[in-house]
């Protein structure tokens, strides 16, 4: 609700002024009459006169309204109209066990979990789906616009739920595979990994290939620090992991190829905040054009105050003149 001509509002300051002078007038028009006592008469006022206690109020409702109605009040009927070349995008990420690596605070996985959700949060407009992979791939997420079960799927992300290894290639097949009937104009696979392709029967550079004859960008991220990193070297019986320092090692070339032959970037993250730079450039480098068309639509709401306001002047006008109508 907005008012077109909201000063005439100031006239509603004119009521208590009135009020007061009406109660003066009151005074001075009835006469007093001196009694012994008032036994005799408690209790003995009729309906009609406790109804014409309102008619002051009546007539005070229906200037209120009519003061309203001058203001012009308006409904503001908001419409937005979005037209959005967006971007369809695939997560491919690294469920490995290193991935559970103390180098990022607190490891890995939690770091790259809470740097994709902030990614998601950002791009409102694109389909966005999610593969895990490990020693084999799994869609977790077929590309959606429904950004809040996605991130609910990412912060359940957990190591340990798939055969461990690295099967980069089944990895970013699995989010090729899922890009290749998208209707959109450009298509991204976000590849994070830390490790080297070990396990899998799809190798990386085929897959690559794959994604480069059907025009998906491959962006490439190496997570890990330079050198050794607590990380789980064995599973205990009870299934939780024992770690130990051990050599980090990324094939870091593999990425940069799998990228170059794309037409994306490679980028590697040795901490936390590289990690959430390299989503932030990325961001920048796949922008979304958004053209949004805002249109407000008036509803005019005065006449509702005016019938209101003539309502309340007319009850009273009625009233006074018949049935509550006193001698002078």
């Amino acid at each position: 609700m907005k008012f077109l001509h909201p000063y005439f509002l100031l006239l509603l300051l004119l009521l208590p002024i009135l009020a007061r002078w009406y109660w003066q007038q009151q005074k001075q028009r009835h006469a007093a009459v001196t009694l012994p006592s008032l036994q005799g008469i408690a209790g003995v006022e009729t309906i009609k006169a406790k109804l014409r206690r309102w008619l002051p109020i009546f007539r005070a409702l229906g200037f209120a309204a009519l003061v309203i109605a001058l203001a012009r009040p308006q409904l503001v009927l908001k419409e937005e109209k979005i037209k959005a070349n967006g971007i369809d995008i695939m997560l491919s990420m690294d469920l490995s066990s290193s991935m559970l690596a103390q180098d990022f605070e607190p490891n890995r996985l939690e770091v790259s979990k809470k740097m994709a959700i902030e990614f998601v949060k950002g791009r409102p407009h694109d389909r966005i789906g999610l593969v895990v992979f490990a020693g084999e791939a799994f869609t977790q997420c077929p590309l959606t616009t429904d950004h809040k079960i996605l991130e609910t799927f990412l912060e359940q992300l957990e190591c340990g739920n798939l055969e461990d290894g690295t099967a980069i290639g089944m990895g970013l097949a699995g989010a090729v595979n899922r890009l290749k009937k998208s209707p959109a104009k450009s298509k991204v696979i976000i590849l994070l990994t830390d490790g080297v392709n070990n396990v899998g029967y799809f190798k990386p550079l085929t897959a690559g290939e794959l994604a480069k004859e059907l025009g998906i960008k491959v962006y490439s991220i190496g997570v890990g620090t330079i050198g050794e990193a607590l990380t789980p070297v064995s599973r205990l019986s009870d299934g939780s992991f024992f770690l130990d320092y051990a050599q980090v090692e990324i094939d870091e070339e593999l990425l940069r190829e799998i990228a170059r032959m794309t037409g994306g970037q490679y980028f590697r993250a040795k901490n936390n905040q590289d990690l959430r730079q390299i989503y932030n450039t990325i961001d920048r480098l796949e922008k979304t054009e958004i053209q949004v068309t805002r249109i407000k639509k008036y509803s005019e709401e005065f006449h509702r105050w005016v019938f209101l306001g003539l309502i309340f002047l007319l009850a009273e006008f009625v009233l006074r003149q018949t049935w509550l109508r006193s001698l002078p």
